[in-house]
């Protein structure tokens, strides 16, 4: 399992200096070719604020998809962290996320595949979010994109 410290660098790494409706855009088209170049069934969504601002659905997902990216992005939206760090902190403290939050299960899932969107000097603005694979190929997904869309080596 990926450890935490890990997962804490990530997000500390992988911030952007602004995120606007065309970092958005261009982002999702970074996320959407990368998923064909791989051959990777998934839905990608991207939000500000709140506000959708990029989603796909490639060949192979399902109206599920959508479901998971949606509670995946409300555990970064609460807890301001990515879906696995939420999930994997659950773990390391020897309980499930379900049983420390006792949160809707419906509603929010701390599986892999959903990252904050932070901007430096501001904080979580949003979220990136794919759904498809194993959550943490989800999650390593997101971050490898990241990390080639932000220029930073991980």
């Amino acid at each position: 399992m990926t450890s935490l410290e890990r997962l804490i660098r990530e997000e500390q790494e992988l911030q952007f200096d602004r995120f606007d409706h065309d970092t958005a855009w261009a982002l999702g088209v970074a996320l959407v070719d990368a998923a064909r170049a791989a051959g990777a069934p998934l839905a990608i969504d991207i939000r500000c604020n709140g506000h959708q601002l990029f989603h796909a659905a490639l060949h192979g997902t399902a109206p599920d998809n959508d479901a998971w990216l949606a509670r995946k992005s409300r555990v970064v939206d609460r807890f301001g962290h990515s879906s696995l760090h939420v999930g994997e902190r659950a773990r390391q403290e020897g309980t499930t996320f379900e049983e420390q939050m006792r949160l809707d299960r419906d509603a929010y899932a701390a599986h892999g595949g959903a990252f904050p969107v932070t901007v430096r000097g501001v904080g979580v603005v949003g979220t990136v979010a794919v759904s498809g694979l194993p959550q943490l190929e989800d999650h390593a997904f997101v971050v490898r994109v990241l990390s080639d869309f932000l220029g930073v080596p991980l």
